[in-house]
């Protein structure tokens, strides 16, 4: 169990994020979300179990992302498990994509975590305690065309988090990343019926996973039973990028 420590989910409305604030809020955390379009209905979660804090924030906004921590802090304590779920796509191929979009992704999927990463852990050192959890993607190794930016963000948090793993260990701060595959999100279905069939016949499992498979891991990551865990990279991905 999570003897009630504080957890901050970003992009924690919809999707994967929810899922894990779902999972973790169902472990005895206390569990603050961040939302950017709505928040998360319900936010009551099993019997006994403390409700979500739904925070709104622009997580592009260093300004708005500063004002969260505030105030989860003022509302729960300090942030002592990390999970960075917020993230977007704008798909096209390099020859027709704009610096927008290209910098939009960047910003969202990457700078936005480096911002959270670096607010929490300082408070995390102290603490001789930490859990930081980031939401890389298969297509981080396999590549996707259509999706440089995308590829990019999610590559660039393995390396990220490996290097912030090096950095925090000493002080019991374990940093480990989640690759999911294709998973039964929003984000999937905007790809259109024909091409998300596509994916889903690449997986060796033959299906999608569940948003829930995913929190599962990122609750192990969370938990006391992973405090020998750091610097991984844990793919929840049916078999689809086995051996990368």
């Amino acid at each position: 169990m999570s003897d009630g420590r504080v957890a901050l989910v970003t992009g924690g409305s919809r999707g994967i994020g929810l899922a894990c604030a779902r999972r973790l809020q169902a472990d005895g955390y206390r569990v603050a979300v961040t939302w950017k379009s709505a928040p998360p209905d319900p936010l009551e979660g099993p019997a006994g179990s403390l409700p979500l804090l739904p925070v709104r924030c622009d997580v592009t906004d260093a300004d708005e992302l500063e004002a969260a921590f505030s105030e989860v802090e003022a509302s729960l304590g300090n942030v002592e498990v990390l999970v960075c779920s917020a993230g977007i796509t704008e798909d096209t191929l390099l020859l027709m994509m704009s610096e927008e979009k290209w910098q939009r992704v960047l910003d969202t999927n990457l700078t936005a975590v480096y911002r959270a990463a670096k607010r929490a852990s300082a408070r995390m050192v102290r603490a001789r305690f930490g859990r930081i959890v980031l939401m890389s993607s298969v297509v981080a190794y396999l590549g996707s065309a259509g999706q440089t930016n995308y590829a990019a963000s999610k590559a660039a948090l393995i390396g990220f988090g490996r290097s912030l793993a090096r950095e925090l260990a000493g002080r019991q701060v374990t940093v480990n990343v989640v690759a999911p595959g294709v998973v039964d999100t929003d984000m999937v279905a905007a790809l259109g019926e024909e091409r998300a069939a596509a994916l889903t016949a690449m997986v060796p499992l033959k299906r999608a996973a569940r948003p829930e498979e995913v929190a599962h891991a990122v609750a192990w990551l969370a938990s006391a039973e992973a405090a020998y865990v750091t610097g991984a990279v844990i793919p929840v991905d049916g078999g689809l990028g086995m051996g990368h």
